[in-house]
């Protein structure tokens, strides 16, 4: 996530969410700078964020140097681009009330409560923050990952939205390998007073990532009865806001494999280093444009 001030973020990630700074760099760094296309001035700080040892969900903040516009500048909720970071908590209620105190606002009044087509019943409360970034309270009322003494755990779901949810599930399965954890089709009143769409409109919605672990997944997002501009364009450094998602494997031959076999570009950057991993790197786009960098490390 690029970002215009570390300390402004700092706040609301560790301060209020309660994870804590796993790792932090000041100053330039050429490696994170030849992976993210940049000039090594042009990385001021960056810090890694994580709940307790968790190692799904990390958030890596980097502040640039001469910091970008934002990705999501004055976009609608259905743009194509990544929009939300969703953070699980417990007691929805009590969250909003000392968020509120702390002088932190909120898209609606009040949270939404809904019970998904296949029974999964949840609240929910979108929150603007720094750098345009969406974040989601996600409060899951049949069960919840481990939450710290906050009352949130790390990042759950990072959720972008495509313009044609068959061929990112493809992608997701077939080259990722990952697992379909939910899809749904959410319509209604509810859903439009939720998300702020228009009437009529409705999304389909899948989660993606490994069964019994609820963080560090994908979530896609296909809105239906609405068309959205295509901001993936925006989402490189040193732009502000969610710019990539990592993952980190043992072995990366079955991807590879399969990435051939798909024809998917393949962007070797070799071996390199971030506060997030060391190792050798490549980088993919899905289909609909989010940038995926892949590292095998020891």
């Amino acid at each position: 996530v690029g970002v215009e001030d570390l300390d402004r973020a700092l706040e609301l990630w560790v301060d209020v969410f309660g994870m804590h700074v796993a790792a932090m760099h000041e100053g330039e760094d050429s490696a994170l700078a030849a992976l993210l296309d940049v000039a090594p001035t042009d990385i001021a700080r960056q810090a890694l964020l994580r709940t307790g040892d968790e190692r799904f969900g990390q958030l890596h903040l980097v502040q640039f140097t001469h910091p970008g516009p934002t990705v999501r500048d004055g976009a609608d909720v259905f743009d194509l681009c990544p929009k939300n970071l969703d953070i699980f908590v417990g007691d929805m209620p009590q969250r909003l009330i000392e968020l509120r105190a702390l002088g932190y606002e909120f898209r609606n009044q009040t949270f939404s409560e809904a019970t998904a087509p296949d029974g999964t019943r949840f609240r929910e409360m979108h929150m603007p923050s720094h750098d345009d970034v969406n974040v989601v309270l996600l409060e899951l009322l049949d069960g919840k990952p481990p939450l710290n003494d906050n009352g949130y755990a790390s990042v759950g779901p990072l959720i972008y939205i495509v313009p044609d949810a068959a061929t990112e599930k493809t992608f997701l399965r077939q080259v990722l390998g990952l697992d379909q954890l939910s899809d749904n089709r959410l319509a209604g009143s509810e859903i439009e007073r939720m998300i702020g769409l228009p009437k009529g409109a409705a999304l389909e919605v899948s989660i993606w990532g490994r069964h019994e672990q609820p963080l560090g997944e994908l979530e896609i997002v296909d809105y239906q009865g609405v068309d959205g501009a295509d901001l993936y364009f925006r989402a490189k450094a040193p732009s502000r806001g969610i710019l990539q998602l990592s993952f980190t494997v043992a072995d990366r031959t079955k991807i590879a494999s399969r990435l051939q076999q798909q024809a998917y570009p393949v962007q070797a950057r070799g071996p390199s280093r971030s506060l997030l991993a060391e190792g050798d790197v490549i980088t993919i786009y899905s289909p609909a444009g989010l940038r995926i960098d892949i590292w095998q490390t020891p």
